[in-house]
């Protein structure tokens, strides 16, 4: 079709296989729409459109993914609300019958129906990272790796050190809103699959969690998606990544982990055994 229609926050390109959403940036615009920046949907990731009355003199163009199609909506899990719906167009109702053209000429196109094969919308482009209340999550591609806050990290986190988990090792993730409680996100490991977490969040090194300001949706749900995404596709290629490489760490990073183990022992949340281990540990890491 090649025709936009343009809405509150996002502008929709009907293009004769796909639909291109290319979301705004402003103040008004939500932070996930922001950070997505566009997203080319396939066609074939569709099936159904509606189109409602919304709010305030407005019309509600909704596409309907199918089950599956996007790792974006597979990590949220239903979590999004209405305003953060990358698939939902608010358009003034001045429009609303343009809309409804548009609306009429993509549902004889959506042929597909049911639970997709595989993912068919792209997720956020890495490498990703964000700022946890325990921790920083960063993503490469190959691994994802948690270095632990000294200020929010729990004990048992601290003596498990920091973590890095390669794409093959994982089976899926689990994201909790941090606009939910008890936020979070946990990653699924293919040795654990089916298992229900042995722990809590704060205590579990497969997870970081989430707090006022820390791990908002804008970043922690792209990054969860990307991560999703590559465990698929590594998946459908049969193959298997190789762990990735260990880098020379901040001597003064290394200095400061050091002083904080130390407060643990001195406080009795260390022993002796574990406090020696663990700087052993550390030193090595120089």
């Amino acid at each position: 079709m090649g025709d936009v229609l343009a809405g509150f926050h996002a502008a929709w390109e009907f293009e004769s296989d796909s639909v291109l959403i290319r979301y705004e940036r402003g103040i008004r615009t939500p932070k996930l729409f922001q950070s997505l920046g566009e997203r080319r949907v396939p066609l074939a990731a569709l099936e159904g459109v509606t189109l409602t009355a919304g709010k305030r003199g407005t019309v509600v163009l909704k596409a309907e993914p199918r089950p599956g199609a996007d790792p974006l909506l597979e990590a949220a899990a239903g979590q999004l609300k209405d305003g953060s719906d990358p698939y939902r167009l608010v358009v003034p109702a001045e429009r609303a019958t343009l809309a409804e053209y548009y609306a009429d000429e993509l549902r004889p196109l959506l042929t597909a129906s049911g639970p997709a094969e595989r993912f068919l919308v792209a997720a956020p482009e890495g490498p990703r990272q964000f700022k946890a209340y325990d921790g920083k999550a960063s993503f490469d591609g190959r691994a994802v790796h948690f270095r632990w806050s000294w200020t929010g990290a729990s004990t048992a986190k601290w003596k498990a050190g920091d973590q890095s988990f390669a794409v093959a090792d994982l089976a899926g993730v689990e994201w909790r809103s941090p606009e939910l409680f008890e936020g979070h996100l946990r990653l699924l490991r293919r040795d654990h699959a089916g298992a229900p977490p042995a722990v809590p969040a704060d205590q579990d090194p497969t997870t970081v969690v989430f707090g006022l300001g820390y791990g908002p949706v804008h970043e922690s749900l792209p990054f969860a998606a990307s991560v999703l995404e590559a465990v698929a596709a590594l998946r459908a290629r049969g193959a298997t990544a190789a762990p990735a490489p260990a880098g020379r760490r901040d001597p003064a990073d290394i200095a400061e982990r050091i002083r904080h183990l130390g407060e643990l022992h001195q406080a009795g949340l260390v022993t002796d055994e574990e406090f020696a281990a663990k700087k052993a540990e550390l030193l090595a890491e120089l």
